[in-house]
């Protein structure tokens, strides 16, 4: 029998769901329209995952789910009851910034910035499937997987040096964000 405050916030459109976000436990009552993007940024301010096309066709969005990247606009945050998600808040390690952040700067993988969080978590999915995968991630290759994320301000030579980057530091190995995906 759900408690008295929960069968009230049930009758207006609401529901219960519990999720770990950048290695925190959260429970919540959501409306059951609520995108997953919309959670992280107006329930929880986690205001690092952008909102651009809400229609999953830029990638601002782009979060991890138990290790996997995802269109944050196109999930509904109940489908997501008791999973694990990652955003860009969560890659870094208290004050050391994940490899690829670093790299992003370095390489010179941003201008307007909008759109870099999700660069950089696709990007960290991209390497974390071709580590699994034990693909080559060529420039073509990178493109390729990358291309689901747009950056209106035309910064691909950097994303692509960035990502290449990292990926000939770790030879290819897995480098997602620890204890986190």
């Amino acid at each position: 029998m759900p408690a008295a405050s929960e069968a009230k916030n049930a009758s207006d459109g609401r529901v219960s769901m519990s999720i770990r976000i950048n290695g925190k436990p959260h429970s919540l009552m959501v409306d059951t329209r609520m995108t997953l993007l919309d959670l992280l940024r107006e329930t929880l301010g986690l205001t690092g995952t952008k909102k651009g096309c809400d229609h999953g066709q830029c990638g601002a969005c782009t979060v991890w789910v138990n290790g996997r990247r995802i269109n944050s606009c196109l999930s509904l945050a109940l489908s997501n009851d008791g999973q694990t998600i990652t955003t860009i808040e969560g890659l870094a390690e208290g004050d050391q910034l994940h490899p690829l952040q670093s790299a992003f700067i370095e390489c010179d993988g941003f201008q307007c910035g909008y759109c870099t969080p999700g660069q950089i978590c696709s990007a960290v999915g991209l390497l974390h499937e071709a580590a699994l995968e034990r693909t080559e991630l060529t420039v073509e290759e990178i493109r390729e997987r990358m291309s689901g994320n747009i950056c209106r301000c035309g910064a691909y030579p950097g994303i692509v040096k960035a990502i290449q980057s990292v990926y000939h530091q770790t030879a290819g190995n897995d480098i997602a964000a620890p204890g986190r995906d």
